[in-house]
């Protein structure tokens, strides 16, 4: 599988790091000095995407409310529904959202 390439030492170095910060706070501190603002802004960006696509939004909703071409929500749904779980397991930790539109998240 692909994804076992991208399983090097530095990764789980990486993957480490990200589990030893123990507030919000940190994990921003450390995500500002190893990402820069757009790999911090796109990843958010996605992170919306998968909630509001788990919450039953439509594309166009969701192009309005992020401004996430209709290539990066595709991309972000084909990974909630046939990725590594890994935003199932976000999703579900953060609870349902609110508004699929957009409104308050």
């Amino acid at each position: 599988m692909s994804s076992d390439r991208l399983r090097t030492s530095e990764a789980e170095a990486l993957l480490e790091a990200f589990a030893a910060c123990r507030t919000a706070d940190e994990v921003y501190a450390f995500l500002q000095d190893v990402a820069t603002i757009r790999e911090i802004k796109d990843m958010a960006q996605r992170l919306a995407v998968a909630r509001m696509l788990d919450a039953g939004a439509h594309y166009t909703d969701i192009q309005q409310a992020t401004g996430a071409s209709s290539t990066t929500i595709s991309r972000v749904s084909r990974s909630l529904n046939y990725g590594a779980s890994g935003y199932r397991a976000v999703i579900d930790s953060l609870g349902p959202l609110a508004d699929p539109e957009g409104g308050d998240e």
